[in-house]
Formats: C-alpha cells, sequence, structure tokens
C-alpha cells in the first residue's frame, strides 16, 4: 500500500456538485487520516452521497479540488479508482446468484483467475459468516446478510478505501452490530473507511472523526468528544412525575439555561444542553439553579441526570438552524442509486482488459455463472 506523504486517504477543497439551481454539495472541505474510520453524518439530502460519488470519481466536482492519497479525482480518476471501493446503499449483487456465484463473478470481472476467485470467495464468505448459506441464492438472504455480502464483494480486492454509504440504514441492532464487527476489522487490515451515516450511535462508536453535513456544508469536524464539548459543558435529563407539566418544564428549562429543549416520545422525559463554562463546577451550578426554578414552579421532578452532552444533542444543536430547508434531498436522491455497480463496472474495465473487451455483460454473466457452479 502506497502511503501518500501527508498522512491522508482524502483532501478536499471547496469541494462543489450543482444539480440545476440547487448546490448539494457546498464547498466542502475535508481531511481524513489514513488507517482510521471517518464519519460523514447528516440528515437526508445533506449532500453526503454527493459527496462520496465524487471521491470515488463517479460523479464530477462542478468546482473545488479532491484528492485520494495524493491523486485528484479529475486528473488521475484511474490511479483514484485503483485503490478505492464503494459499497452504496442499495445492494449491488446480482439476487438470482448464489453468494459464492456474486463473488467469483465479480473476482473474474476484475480479472482475477477462475481458481483465485473461488479461493477469495470462501475465504469472503467464512469470514462475514455467510458459509453456511454460500450455495443458497442472495435472494432468500435477510437484509443483514445482503449487507454482509455487498461488503464482501466490495473487498474483494482489498481497497485502501473503502466508502460505505449508510450501510446499517433499515437493518435490525443484531445486524448493525455484525457490520461493526466487519468494518473494525477491515480497518484493522490497513484500510481506511469513509463511513456515511445517520445514525448517531454508529458514528460515535465507529468513528475516531466525524464531519457533520447539512445543505451541502460542513457545519463541524472533530472527535466525538470535541463535538460533545462543542455544545455545552454538559447536558441535564430530567423525568417528571405529571406528563401535563411537560410544556410548563419546557419552556423554563429553556428560559433559566437558555438552550433548547428536547421532548421525545416519552412524555415525562425532558433533556437539555447546558452552555459552557469550561468547568464541571459551573455545569452543574446551572443545574442547581434549573432544578430549584422548576421546584419554585411546582413541577414535581422524579428523577435527573447530569452527564456530558450525547451526540444526538450535538447533531440537533448544529442542525437546528437549518432545520426548514430541504432543497438538497430530491437532487441528491436521484443520483444515489446504483453506485456499487458504477464503480464496480469503472474499476474492472480499468483492471481487466479482457473484462472490457467481451461482446457483453450477459455474456459474461452467463459465461461465468456457469464457472463458479461447475
Amino acid at each position: 500500500m502506497t502511503i501518500d506523504p501527508t498522512g491522508l486517504a482524502i483532501e478536499t477543497h471547496g469541494l462543489v456538485k450543482v444539480f440545476g439551481t440547487n448546490r448539494a454539495v457546498d464547498g466542502i472541505d475535508l481531511r481524513v487520516p489514513a488507517g482510521t474510520v471517518y464519519g460523514v453524518l447528516g440528515p437526508n439530502g445533506a449532500g453526503k452521497t454527493t459527496a462520496v460519488k465524487m471521491l470515488a470519481t463517479l460523479l464530477r466536482p462542478d468546482g473545488g479540488e479532491a484528492y485520494v492519497f495524493g491523486k485528484s479525482v479529475l486528473r488521475d480518476a484511474d490511479a483514484v479508482r485503483s485503490r478505492v471501493s464503494l459499497t452504496g446503499q442499495y445492494a449491488s449483487v446480482d439476487e438470482d446468484l448464489t453468494g459464492t456465484e456474486n463473488l467469483v463473478l465479480l473476482g473474474r470481472l476484475l480479472g482475477h483467475t477462475k481458481s483465485f476467485a473461488r479461493s477469495r470467495a470462501g475465504e469472503l464468505m467464512a469470514a462475514f459468516g455467510l458459509d453456511k448459506a454460500a450455495a443458497r441464492q442472495v435472494k432468500t438472504y435477510s437484509g443483514g446478510m445482503r449487507r454482509r455480502i455487498d461488503i464482501a464483494a466490495s473487498i474483494l480486492n482489498t481497497p485502501d478505501l473503502l466508502f460505505l454509504d449508510e450501510p446499517t440504514t433499515g437493518l435490525d441492532p443484531r445486524s448493525r452490530n455484525q457490520v461493526w464487527d466487519i468494518v473494525r476489522a477491515v480497518v484493522a487490515q490497513g484500510t481506511t473507511v469513509l463511513l456515511t451515516t445517520q445514525y448517531l450511535e454508529e458514528a460515535d462508536r465507529l468513528a475516531s472523526r466525524i464531519a457533520v453535513i447539512d445543505h451541502g456544508k460542513v457545519i463541524a469536524e472533530g472527535t466525538p468528544g470535541e463535538l460533545k464539548s462543542s455544545v455545552g459543558a454538559g447536558s441535564i435529563h430530567i423525568r417528571l412525575r405529571d406528563a401535563a407539566q411537560r410544556p410548563d418544564a419546557e419552556r423554563l428549562l429553556g428560559k433559566v439555561l437558555g438552550s433548547a429543549v428536547q421532548t421525545g416520545t416519552d412524555p415525562v422525559a425532558l433533556t437539555a444542553a447546558i452552555p459552557g463554562h469550561g468547568t464541571d463546577l459551573g455545569a452543574a451550578e446551572d443545574a442547581a439553579r434549573a432544578l430549584g426554578e422548576l421546584a419554585r414552579a411546582g413541577i414535581v421532578v422524579d428523577d435527573f441526570s447530569l452527564g456530558q452532552p450525547s451526540l444526538d444533542e450535538v447533531f440537533m444543536a448544529l442542525t437546528e438552524s437549518s432545520a426548514s430547508s430541504t432543497s438538497a434531498g430530491s437532487a441528491e436522491s436521484a443520483e444515489s442509486a446504483g453506485s456499487s455497480a458504477e464503480l464496480a463496472a469503472g474499476s474492472a474495465a480499468s483492471a481487466s482488459p479482457a473484462a472490457s473487451e467481451a461482446a457483453s455483460t450477459d455474456e459474461q454473466h452467463d459465461a461465468i455463472s456457469k464457472e463458479s457452479a461447475a
């Protein structure tokens, strides 16, 4: 693996992508250290997928610069493609083939011999806990199994940089944890992972640094700890005795603390950030003052706790001011489908002259499927 002298896997300066009148990506600056998990966090339509597709050379930027291991995505696209892989939001494997047949097919498209492709497919199916389902058609797989084989396909050639675009969306907690374990294992082998997600817990668990994107802009960047500290010294979590008092408690807490109060589906629960003082003592004093005001107003608190802000609270605080704008969503969603297939085709064409000279993809598909079944 060739290491860029800057120690960065990705570096962007003012990256822009425009769809019509909408700036889906609006001047993004990123610096992603090699050998780490870097989280890109944002709501639907924030520009995450569009940014990833530019970095993976699937979309041409309309402005700015982007480098992957020191190579320009504009001027050195082939060199970039040779070092990256992408798992998109939607499974790119063939549902009518078995798990093994899918991996063998991809291995052959990437220029490997039949024996190597079958051997590598077996290794990956076992490593991803899919060996017992290797001979089953992918259309019989659960959602979690499909995501695992999709990621397996993306590392058939071990990439220096792996893009995972919302890899656990729609998965149950068990499957999500299995994908997280896979990500950790991939990074342990030296691969850099850029992970886009809407899940705060996912970014907190996996990423060493996180960029928060909203409406095409990076609105915050740092370690999870730095981001949590940026929105206040702590947060107070309160449970009321009487749900009918929550509106009054919400107004009073907001007034005393000068911060937004979050209310969820639990009718007696409230959470509010405490503005930073630089000391835990200052946060504790503010919490005590807030509790005193609630008591004076006759609002009974059954339970409370004081702690560091969660990443959820950070996200809400950072995106609150721009929550009303949704124009980025429609343009990005139109571009999101088929990312994995496009990148695989580009990589295969670069890595395997035989594949690019084939008469048709269907003929390759049929021939290699027969080989893998042999």
